[in-house]
């Protein structure tokens, strides 16, 4: 029995720490992998009640129902937590994404082996590593493909985002339910295939987290130069103030010039912290940055939400400028 534990949940955690050691920037916590892992837990228990149900409700026998429903049901299960953290901005990488899908769906597969062991009285060591090496890997893979798509397409399709995402995790889960090949050659295949794809995907992900970090960081330290100069007015974002000042009080005209200024100084702020952690370096607290995302939070509310709509040309709202904040907030706790 401890062999077949071993067997049957090793792999996918030791791949998950391997994804963990790959990510340059280190993005994610522990505490927040851990978290993940729960969520995938109780996915997979909840899944337990509802194959349950349903199966009988339906009337399938198990392939039918193993191939055709179960599939649906448990990427759905899987892909909640996700969604939860894309809408709180807690993703901002296509490698984020990734660690978090298969952390969510390594705790999934933990519970489900867990769940399976006492039914195999008699197993072999080859049962074991098909569900460790294969189904294990197969539940992590999906549900970190459906994040990582969906966390591409988040800022463009907000009406269809999550579909294609979860199309292609359910497909993927029922053809391995459905065994077109041997078992172990299944497995077999996983293995080889699944390393190749995340370390493409990684390695796309380092190039668009620096692509970003470069741009962010030109961006905005050009507006805090222009800022401290006093030469604002001659450029866009003085000229559409100075547009604004018909339709808003003055005293708002500054704050929205002080919420720029706080945002660009905390955008350098992150990137820098970024390029510190692909260093292998971790930054200093900054005892001034609570004071300032409080202040940010101040002048956000102060200007309201029709204000922030105006400002939206000159502030970014994508998931990584967004994320950026999380991250700076995750920083003074």
């Amino acid at each position: 029995m401890v062999v077949a534990l071993a067997v049957s949940v090793l792999p996918v955690f030791l791949f998950l720490g391997a994804l963990v050691l790959l990510d340059s920037y280190k993005l994610i916590a522990l505490r927040a992998i851990l978290f993940a892992v729960a969520a995938g837990v109780i996915a997979a228990l909840i899944a337990y009640f509802v194959n349950t149900s349903l199966r009988a409700g339906l009337g399938l026998e198990m392939t039918r129902y193993s191939v055709y429903v179960s599939p649906i049901v448990e990427e759905l299960l899987k892909a909640i937590y996700v969604v939860f953290l894309l809408r709180r901005n807690k993703v901002g990488f296509v490698v984020d994404a990734a660690i978090y899908g298969f952390a969510i769906g390594t705790g999934f597969a933990f519970f489900e082996n867990i769940y399976y062991l006492p039914l195999h009285p008699n197993p072999t060591i080859w049962t074991w590593m098909v569900r460790g090496f294969g189904t294990a890997l197969m539940h992590s893979g999906t549900t970190a493909i459906f994040a990582m798509i969906t966390r591409t397409l988040y800022n463009r399709s907000p009406a269809w985002r999550l579909l294609p995402g979860l199309a292609v995790a359910v497909v993927l889960h029922s053809l391995y339910n459905q065994f077109l090949v041997a078992p172990l050659l299944a497995t077999a295949l996983i293995v080889l295939v699944f390393p190749y794809i995340f370390m493409f995907l990684f390695q796309q992900s380092e190039r668009e987290t620096r692509s970003w970090i470069g741009t962010g960081f030109d961006t905005d330290q050009e507006l805090l130069r222009v800022m401290r100069a006093g030469q604002v007015s001659d450029t866009p974002v003085g000229r559409y103030l100075k547009d604004m000042r018909a339709s808003y009080p003055p005293e708002v005209i500054v704050d929205m010039m002080c919420l720029l200024r706080l945002r660009a100084e905390l955008g350098i702020k992150a990137k820098g912290i970024l390029l510190m952690r692909e260093a292998g370096f971790e930054a200093e607290p900054d005892p001034s940055l609570p004071a300032k995302l409080e202040e940010v939070r101040y002048l956000e509310g102060s200007i309201g939400r029709t204000g922030m709509r105006a400002l939206k040309p000159f502030i970014h709202t994508s998931t990584q400028d967004l994320w950026q904040v999380n991250l700076l907030d995750g920083k003074q706790r």
